[in-house]
């Protein structure tokens, strides 16, 4: 098993643990830590793993993060 994959199931457990906490702005500030350092880390899967592991990696912060996509997804056909 690859350091980056390590990694990315740290990170995994590391969002699931930061969601079960009390939150008095619903997790928002939480969520962009978690985004800024998922991101690097969604690159770094790809390049050591490839593209399957990177997608499978997605997928499962996407069901972490469910609201920002949510509101990014919103945002995205507002603007198109």
């Amino acid at each position: 098993m690859s350091w980056s994959f390590v990694a990315g199931l740290i990170w995994l457990v590391v969002a699931n643990v930061i969601g079960l906490l009390p939150s008095k702005d619903y997790h928002w500030r939480n969520a962009y830590g978690l985004i800024a350092v998922g991101l690097p880390l969604l690159a770094w899967i790809l390049y050591a793993n490839g593209p399957w592991w990177g997608l499978a990696f997605l997928a499962a912060a996407g069901s972490v993060l469910r609201w920002p996509v949510v509101y990014f997804w919103r945002w995205l056909r507002r603007a198109l």
